[in-house]
């Protein structure tokens, strides 16, 4: 029996994915990476075919198994690529859709956005600097980001 390696992650769209880059890295010539559902490995089209390339470059091939598609074969590399696309298109078509939403609600006034969270508490926190907390401290006190703290210090609301 093949020896078998995992590579487990669960990050937002926008963090960097360091278990698919280890997974890439480590992924020899012959293996095949399997993954549960193909939305859970591209963010793009463009992103798909930069992952393929490497698989490829490497001599590997890749598997969603809720498709039952592998790339080893030329139909489960056609199919990969038709239904990353399709899912792209998709994407594209709900994001038209929710800026038109916002679009609306904004012309009707009812748009308010998301609520500010940390530069509500921006008082509280110029008033724990003045007693001598740190920002690791004021942002602990304070159930906020450190990041938040920061930007309040470095420019205190008027």
């Amino acid at each position: 029996m093949a020896a078998k390696s995992f590579f487990v992650e669960q990050v937002s769209l926008v963090q960097r994915r360091k278990g698919l880059e280890k997974a890439l890295k480590f992924v020899r010539k012959g293996d095949t990476l399997v993954v549960t559902k193909l939305d859970r490995l591209p963010r793009s089209v463009p992103d798909l075919v930069k992952i393929m390339d490497r698989l490829e470059g490497k001599g590997a091939s890749l598997r969603i198994l809720v498709m039952n598609l592998d790339t080893h074969t030329p139909t489960g590399l056609l199919m990969i690529n038709l239904v990353g696309s399709i899912a792209q298109f998709e994407r594209e078509i709900m994001l038209e859709l929710q800026r038109a939403g916002i679009s609306k609600t904004k012309d009707e006034g009812k748009y308010k956005g998301r609520a500010a969270t940390a530069r509500a508490r921006a008082d509280e926190a110029l008033t724990l600097r003045k007693v001598g907390k740190g920002a690791s401290e004021i942002a602990q006190t304070l159930g906020i980001g450190r990041a938040s703290v920061d930007r309040m210090l470095k420019d205190p609301p008027a």
